[in-house]
């Protein structure tokens, strides 16, 4: 059962995010990207108070995605893409995404905190921040 609201446009919008955001990092690497997409969509706090669907979240600004201002992001979502969203709509979760609200692609070592967020960890290129269930209980 999902775990979000979504709908066909919607559903390809994020395998699209995922995909200009991740696909370097390959399929595990967009799915954690997804996870940190759908968490936000989940989330009722910090800066994703208002935030209740894939359309607001991929396009939030600010605090949005920079994939978003590149060319490739505009292409179809392929079907393998799809698939990997649709994973992530239906709840699976992938560690160091699991919680995550941030990612980002360093030029060196993750830093401990972003956002004032603690570092869950990284995945090939990309770091992953996540709030205390204290603060963000929802996800």
């Amino acid at each position: 059962m999902a775990v979000i609201k979504t709908n066909d446009a919607q559903t390809s919008l994020l395998a699209r995010l995922m995909r200009a955001e991740a696909e370097g990092d390959g399929d595990l690497g967009m799915l954690m990207v997804g996870n940190v997409g759908v968490n936000r969509v989940r989330a009722d706090c910090l800066d994703f108070t208002d935030v209740r669907t894939i359309e607001q979240m991929v396009f939030q600004r600010p605090g949005g995605f920079e994939a978003t201002t590149q060319g490739y992001f505009f292409q179809r979502a392929r079907d393998q893409d799809v698939r990997l969203a649709r994973r992530v709509i239906q709840g699976e979760r992938f560690h160091p995404a699991t919680r995550s609200l941030w990612f980002f692609r360093p030029g060196g070592d993750c830093p401990a905190q972003w956002y004032g967020q603690w570092n869950t960890g990284r995945f090939k290129a990309h770091c992953f921040f996540s709030p205390t269930e204290e603060d963000c209980p929802q996800i």
